[in-house]
């Protein structure tokens, strides 16, 4: 008898344990989802539409650069950097910045 009591005791605790995780997993993706709503609004706020597409073609292809791309942007804009949208052909020329950045390298000797 003791030893079920046991047993239904650790059971409890392992199901407020599970419990306890899925809430703050579920409060997790929720702090995600505003921040991604709050980053597409500012980034419309940021971006004219065809910028905003090639962004979306870059995102399709490279998230990870997309996302960097958007914080910079959006840091740009909260900084008062910008004085007006992002035109496409603006952000090619960010674009090309980043790469030219990303390709160089220095060669030290040893």
């Amino acid at each position: 008898m003791e030893e079920d009591e046991e047993l239904e005791e650790m059971r409890k605790r392992k199901m407020l344990e599970l419990q306890a995780r899925l809430q703050e997993q579920q409060r997790q993706a929720e702090i995600r989802k505003q921040y991604e709503i709050q980053k597409r609004a500012a980034i419309q706020q940021i971006l004219a539409p065809e910028a905003r597409s090639r962004l979306a073609n870059i995102r399709a292809v490279k998230p990870e650069f997309a996302e960097q791309i958007e914080i910079q942007l959006i840091q740009l804009a909260q900084s008062g950097r910008l004085r007006s949208k992002i035109t496409d052909s603006q952000l090619k020329e960010i674009l090309a910045k980043l790469q030219a950045r990303k390709r160089e390298f220095k060669i030290r000797r040893a």
